[in-house]
């Protein structure tokens, strides 16, 4: 006959003395219907991404009240979900006060203040070789990223001051004119051939990379400002958190202190570099990380109504 175990001899404890990670008073509460937004705010539970994503928001509205940086790193698909208003406003609040945006960023803010459309049908557009031909947007960009390196500027200013200069209609749309209109860097880290601009003749290596680098400095120097602060990657896997990271170290490496302050991770999943170089390394010394999952267009808008409501 098989041995089995005796579980007569066991030892138990008292329910009411184990240590409980949920408790009835975390439990989510009913809002009223036609209730406000603090309403439905403070019905939330306060458990797991819940209470993560209230922490995120407590951190960044005590970063404004004390003045502390706060650091929006966004993908092109923030800009494609319609929530550059949202990052616009939260610009003119003194809440953000950088914003790092990759490649493509650019390509579709400029688009957005000249047409006020932008994503083109990249699988149809593919099959015929137009992806990317767009001659304005190639024009535009361009000539702006090579009036940058003629007067040592970087690219997000560059474009920045030329989108507000021009007669563009959807200007206000605009999250680099309005970085340059506000003196609020706006930031732009290539990664060169991963944007259609690059694909046209007057696309100039020596301008991208000399006005990358020196946006890459400029973003060094909001990270120094970081202690206390608040950095946020919003939907960009790779480029912006390794950036980040590069970031950090180089702060650190000249004397600065950046060691407590809170990162965010927001994506409609959770991706290696976000994680590690977001979340996990820069907090490693007192600060926290913290991601939250979900998509943009639902998730951006419950930040922003979170924070102004606490402000």
């Amino acid at each position: 006959m098989a041995k089995r175990i005796d579980l007569s001899k066991i030892k138990t404890i008292h329910l009411d003395t184990r240590n409980c990670k949920v408790s009835v008073k975390d439990f989510a509460s009913l809002p009223k219907k036609g209730s406000s937004f603090k309403g439905f705010y403070d019905s939330l539970p306060n458990i797991l991404a819940a209470r993560n994503f209230k922490d995120v928001v407590a951190a960044i509205v005590d970063a404004k009240k004390k003045k502390n940086m706060v650091i929006f790193m966004m993908g092109a698909h923030v800009i494609k979900c319609g929530l550059s208003t949202i990052v616009i406003d939260l610009m003119k609040r003194g809440i953000v006060k950088h914003v790092a945006l990759n490649g493509a960023g650019i390509i579709h803010d400029t688009e957005v203040a000249m047409i006020g459309r932008t994503s083109e049908d990249v699988g149809a557009a593919i099959v015929d070789g137009s992806f990317g031909m767009a001659q304005e947007t190639a024009s535009f960009i361009n000539g702006a990223v090579n009036y940058g390196l003629r007067n040592g500027i970087g690219i997000g200013e560059a474009v920045g001051s030329r989108i507000m200069k021009s007669k563009s209609p959807y200007k206000d749309k605009s999250i680099l004119a309005m970085g340059h209109r506000l003196g609020i860097p706006v930031t732009v880290h290539v990664a060169i051939g991963t944007d259609i601009i690059h694909q046209h003749p007057s696309a100039n290596g020596m301008a991208i990379g000399e006005g990358s680098l020196l946006d890459f400095k400029t973003f060094i120097y909001s990270v120094s400002k970081l202690e206390n602060g608040v950095a946020v990657n919003i939907g960009s896997a790779v480029i912006l958190p390794e950036v980040f990271l590069k970031a950090v170290t180089v702060a650190r490496n000249l004397g600065y202190k950046v060691r407590k302050f809170t990162t965010a991770n927001f994506d409609m999943i959770m991706h290696y570099r976000p994680h590690q170089n977001v979340i996990l390394r820069p907090t490693s010394g007192g600060g926290r990380g913290y991601n939250i999952t979900g998509h943009h267009e639902l998730m951006i808008p419950l930040l922003y109504s979170s924070i102004i409501e606490k402000v």
